[in-house]
């Protein structure tokens, strides 16, 4: 069963977001699943990972960042001026703001009380994982393909994005050049050492920690992998290095099948998180 709903944030901006439940009941254990860097709920493998976590027992969440570049057409990039003022602050304040709206009750098939876990991938695993670190009512975490640094630019790149005022990156699916407004670059600097540390964040972590890389990654190297469980603790963390595959499993958007890799990062994601219902299991 799937069902659509709009929050509308602090900020008076609006989040689209997408459920799927296996039942019209009321549940005990949730899953959110967060989209990276030019990602979106309705991109190729999230509606069927929104089903697959159903399936198994999950009420599963997935939704747009507001400024993600994402509007009416669900499957297009055409709000390029939100896309350009967009922050990692921002979304981690959106991300906690769905964590809110699971505990005041906005969802009527889902307990407030309930069990949460999140789900990262590419970007969002650092948005959910320096999210996740600042609260204690997340049960457990897991990232895709997750990046260990949010400064991803040179010196020269960072001047050259002040002169202008915007940072240019190309969609390679679409062939869309996008830009990056200089909120982001003030963020970073701004910021860096402590909200967006992600090696502190990590370090913070006090809950079961899943992390999955594929070798072939060519978007993000497996060494910020290797990064991030270098930073954790290991008596919490697994991590699962799947051969052979790449940044997105090798699913593509649009969505056509499964295949052999991607059924292993779904089972072993989904073992952790029942695995993790009851900490005891954990240990």
């Amino acid at each position: 069963m799937e069902k659509n709903y709009f929050l509308k944030t602090t900020k008076n901006e609006k989040l689209q977001i997408t459920t799927f439940s296996s039942y019209d009941l009321q549940f005990d254990r949730a899953i959110i699943f967060v989209h990276g860097f030019k990602g979106f709920k309705d991109w190729g493998f999230y509606p069927f990972i929104g089903k697959y976590f159903a399936s198994n027992g999950f009420y599963a969440i997935t939704f747009n960042f507001s400024h993600n570049g994402i509007g009416e057409n669900p499957i297009e990039f055409t709000e390029f001026e939100k896309f350009e003022k967009n922050t990692f602050s921002l979304e981690i304040e959106e991300l906690n703001e769905i964590i809110d709206s699971i505990r005041n009750g906005f969802f009527e098939n889902l307990k407030k009380d309930c069990k949460v876990f999140i789900c990262g991938h590419s970007r969002g695993g650092a948005i959910s994982i320096l999210t996740v670190s600042k609260r204690s009512d997340i049960s457990a975490i897991a990232v895709w393909a997750s990046i260990s640094k949010l400064d991803r630019y040179s010196k020269r790149q960072k001047e050259e994005w002040r002169k202008k005022g915007y940072f240019e990156v190309m969609n390679m699916r679409t062939k869309q050049i996008m830009r990056l407004g200089v909120d982001l670059l003030d963020d970073i600097e701004k910021n860096s050492s402590e909200k967006l540390n992600i090696e502190k964040a990590v370090k913070n972590l006090n809950i079961p920690f899943f992390i999955v890389h594929g070798d072939q990654d060519l978007a993000v190297p497996i060494q910020e992998a290797e990064q991030l469980y270098q930073w954790a603790d290991k008596s919490k963390t697994k991590f699962l290095k799947i051969i052979g595959t790449g940044h997105t499993f090798d699913i593509t958007h649009p969505f056509t099948s499964s295949n052999p890799k991607f059924d292993l990062l779904l089972e072993q994601t989904n073992r952790f998180f029942l695995n993790n219902l009851e900490v005891s299991k954990w240990n």
